[in-house]
This record gives structure tokens, sequence and C-alpha cells, in this order.
């Protein structure tokens, strides 16, 4: 567990290692008051290779922690490659990347406190998504903007605020990637939440590896799972759980697994 809570840690406040950058022509960036934060978002869009050519609409996927997403030269160690990925199938839908707080990171991915790392105020900042950012983006690019063309997704904490988002936001969002997911963070407090969520909906692309540095990763995600399960007949084939033997808790393991997701969820 330490070493994961290292890891985070080290998450939130190092980046820019890489000199070059490797974002792509299909990325861009503007910054958003937040006054939810109070504070200013950078926010990074990925659009389709044939937006400007098309008048089509396209579904959106939000995701966190925007500054390992696109771009080497502003990740920790190592970017997911979404805009080469996305480019790559020819996909069809926006990305917005939200860049994390820096040190308010695990206040803000975070949905209760943890009794010794605090945190705790994921609340504000999915009502920034929700309320300020989405509205800016659906008025700004030609978007789907029913839940069912809405995915937010994320790994770590940002898998862990991705679920509680489904939680919070059934009707915003639909469907949900949710790779590593610190559930250990409020676990008590995510399975008090769960079981007084009596309708549950969403699609969900559960991943994690076996060799995460957290003892609970596999049993906390599979059981989280389970809970799905119960909501709703498993033949209807809403959710999908993936377990890579070795995968460690690293951009590596959700670079390499952000494309099955992405065509699974969509």
């Amino acid at each position: 567990m330490k070493t994961l809570y290292l890891l985070l840690t080290y998450l939130s406040f190092g980046f820019g290692f890489a000199q070059q950058s490797t974002a792509s022509q299909q990325v861009s960036t503007f910054d958003l008051e937040a006054p939810q934060l109070k504070s200013t978002k950078k926010i990074w869009v990925y659009l389709p290779k044939n937006y400007s050519a098309s008048a089509k609409k396209y579904p959106v996927i939000y995701m966190h922690d925007a500054q390992n997403l696109f771009d080497a030269k502003t990740s920790y160690v190592g970017e997911w490659n979404v805009d080469e990925t996305l480019d790559s199938l020819n996909a069809q839908v926006i990305v917005i990347g939200i860049e994390h707080g820096g040190e308010k990171r695990m206040d803000e991915l975070t949905p209760f406190p943890h009794p010794k790392y605090a945190g705790g105020k994921a609340d504000a900042y999915l009502d920034f998504i929700v309320k300020t950012l989405k509205p800016k983006v659906d008025a700004t690019y030609r978007t789907k903007t029913s839940a069912k063309n809405t995915a937010i997704m994320g790994s770590s904490l940002g898998g862990l605020v991705s679920f509680y988002a489904a939680l919070k936001y059934p009707e915003v969002f639909g469907k949900v990637g949710c790779f590593s997911p610190s559930f250990w963070f409020c676990r008590k407090d995510i399975n008090d939440l769960m079981a007084k969520t009596e309708n549950f909906k969403t699609k969900v692309y559960f991943l994690c590896g076996d060799n995460e540095g957290d003892a609970d990763m596999v049993t906390d995600m599979e059981n989280v799972e389970k809970w799905v399960n119960t909501k709703r007949c498993e033949c209807k084939k809403l959710n999908k759980k993936v377990i890579i033997k070795g995968g460690q808790h690293n951009e590596k393991l959700w670079r390499e697994n952000f494309k099955k997701a992405y065509l699974w969820l969509f």
C-alpha cells in the first residue's frame, strides 16, 4: 500500500522529463476558469482527423491527468499515446483531458477522505466537469451530448473518481473506463454508496494488473464488479473485467490497454 501511495504522490507533482512534444496535430489546449475548484484548469482537446471536413457530431470521452495522455513532454514517466492510438483507428470520438491539480490532485480525485491521507473533494471536481466544462465543450464542439455518448475514464485515483462519477451522475456518464481503480482509498464509503444505489446502467470497462503493488487491487475491483452484476443481468454484457498478468501500476499498463478499452466501450 505504501508503494502505491508513493506512486500516487509522485504523479501529483512530477512530469516534464521528456523534451520533445509528441502530441499530434489533432490535439489543442485551452484554459478554463473552474469556480468550483477556485482555480483555472488547462484542458486538452483531441479531435478526430476528419473533424474540420465534417459536419457530424461525435461522442466524447472525459479523461483525467491530461498531462499524461497525449504528450511525452508533459508526462511523468511516459504518456498513454491516446492521440496516436485514436488516429490509427480513425476513431470518431472527441477526447477532453483535464489536467490534474498538482498538489491538489489527491483532493480532486477522491470522493471521500482517507483517515491518513485526507482528500475527499471530488464532488467539487465533478461539479466542474458537469456544470462548467461539459457545457463549454458542447457549445464549442460538435458533440453528441447524451449519456450513452459520454464517457469518463482514468487510472488509479482517476479510475476511482470515474466510477464514482457513474454513481453520482448516471444521467451524464453512460460509459466508464476504470483502470487500476484505487478503491482502497475509501473502500467503506464506496461500498456504502453502492448499497444505497438502486439502479446502475452504466457500461464499465474494469482493468488492472496482478502486480500493482497493492495486495487488494484485484480483490477490490472484483468486488465492485460483482456489485455491478447484481444491478443488471450479465447477459447484457455491459461490463468487462480484464486482469493483466504481471501488469504494474504505471502508464505502460494503461497505454497498452487503452485501445481495447476504447473499442469495447464504443
